[in-house]
């Protein structure tokens, strides 16, 4: 597929756009032109950064309402008009929710539906599919059901699903926030290979140290308008920022929580076996390890959502907390403040809901529907909701999941509190410099086997592991 006549493939004109029920708009007035190669947009949480990128393929205004103004135009296309599923056929979108992006229930059948739908005869949808997969490093998965995938390997599926289909604009939200730095590679690969072929990538991120210096261009977008950025400026505004003076608490004495020998996962066949491993009140441990290391099933093996193949897991009395990788998952209420209040609720506790909101700058979303959030904005309401009434256990699945700068620091702070008090935490993460500011001990899960990496390890760290 080519390009339209000149060189931008995408260009908006003075558009403006309100979410249904909203006074004030998500994006304003703006002027843009997004020609082949990638670009990367940087800003905070509710900025606006997917909104921009779902009004290229239609879904902002055609499937969410709302209001909009202006003129745009993306792959020969008016996407404020043209049917969607056409503009799929030449503009491929990605989710940060890919969860909710699946249609089938085995990797080989989702990557080929949108293949099946063009009518692509089956020698050729079988070739484009077996590319695709080992263009991102997933050849392995194609055989397994996505209900047993981990959350990177779910966000590599979804992204192979799009690029299967060859658009001519590939929009990719927070593509890398749940993935090893393999799979960030991979990806980054395949953006530099899209871009070379003369197609236009479109990547919103908050981690910007890997696609940063790729980048051709760099827009920021905060408070829904969009202007001109700097990758390695937003890059460092992006980074995490260590407390001064704040010193991880030795391992406590005695455990908290334990698992001995354990052999756990989601079907009869054990991703972990022979697991033992213990943590004590007041002490953070973060589990690390490549997707599909079982990160995700120790966690919710711990939390006792997933029974043990063998083995004894012990919890400590009172609540445990489970944040899992999808937030949407735990939202149901009709605000922000009823699911703190809620959780406040069942546990008994006299603390407020306005302080929860606070620690996490919910204030002004208090009042808003949870699903209406931006990513970055839903994560913290799930978090604020999760850790609301002092767990005695608590358990985070890629906390930092869409988080910009500021919303990291409001986690470690209350990550902070809650040991202060004595919670045990445990974390799943990719965020290495998140292990390296707040864990007492660091876990690396690999082929099935667990290490505790050495003391002092925070410094290597922060230049990710290998």
């Amino acid at each position: 597929m080519m390009a339209p006549n000149g060189n931008a493939i995408a260009r908006l004109d003075g558009i403006s756009y309100w979410y249904p029920n909203q006074d004030e708009p998500s994006l304003r007035a703006v002027d843009l032109e997004i020609e082949p190669g990638l670009t990367l947009v940087a800003g905070d949480s509710g900025g606006g950064k997917s909104t921009l990128l779902r009004l290229f393929n239609g879904l902002v205004p055609q499937f969410h309402g709302g209001r909009v103004s202006g003129r745009a135009e993306v792959a020969g296309l008016d996407p404020l008009r043209s049917p969607i599923p056409r503009l799929a056929q030449r503009v491929g979108l990605v989710f940060q929710d890919v969860e909710t992006q699946s249609v089938y229930g085995s990797v080989a059948r989702e990557i080929a539906f949108g293949l099946e739908n063009l009518g692509v005869v089956r020698a050729e949808m079988r070739d484009r599919v077996d590319e695709t997969m080992a263009a991102l490093g997933i050849e392995g998965l194609a055989d397994r059901r996505l209900s047993t995938l981990s959350g990177g390997e779910r966000q590599r599926v979804a992204l192979a699903a799009v690029l299967v289909l060859r658009p001519l604009l590939v929009a990719l939200d927070e593509p890398t926030s749940q993935l090893d730095p393999a799979g960030a590679a991979a990806v980054l690969a395949a953006c530099r290979r899209l871009a070379a072929e003369g197609r236009a990538v479109v990547v919103a991120e908050h981690r910007l140290e890997t696609l940063g210096p790729a980048a051709d261009r760099t827009l920021t977008v905060e408070g829904g308008r969009v202007a001109a950025g700097d990758a390695q400026g937003g890059a460092a505004r992006g980074a995490a920022r260590a407390t001064p003076g704040y010193v991880p608490r030795a391992a406590a004495r005695y455990a908290a929580w334990e698992m001995r020998g354990v052999a756990t996962g989601p079907g009869r066949e054990a991703v972990l076996a022979d697991l033992s491993l213990a943590g004590g009140p007041g002490e953070v441990v973060a589990l690390l390890g490549p997707n599909g290391s079982g990160k995700t099933t120790l966690l919710r093996t711990l939390a006792g959502l997933l029974p043990p193949l063998a083995g004894t897991v012990r919890r400590p009395a009172g609540r445990t907390a489970y944040l899992p990788q999808n937030p949407g998952a735990l939202l149901h209420l009709p605000t922000v403040r009823a699911e703190v209040a809620l959780t406040l609720r069942r546990t008994g506790s006299d603390q407020r809901p306005e302080a929860m909101l606070a620690a996490f700058g919910l204030d002004r979303l208090a009042d808003r529907y949870p699903r209406d959030l931006s990513s970055g904005e839903r994560q913290r309401a799930a978090l604020a909701a999760t850790l609301a009434g002092s767990p005695t256990l608590v358990l985070l699945d890629e906390p930092t999941r869409g988080m910009d700068a500021a919303a990291r620091r409001s986690l470690a702070a209350a990550v902070r509190a809650l040991t202060d008090r004595g919670s045990a935490v445990v974390l799943a993460t990719h965020d290495t410099e998140l292990a390296a500011e707040l864990a007492d001990r660091t876990i690396e899960l690999r082929g099935g086997l667990a290490t505790e990496l050495r003391a002092g390890l925070a410094t290597e760290l922060r230049g990710g592991l290998p």
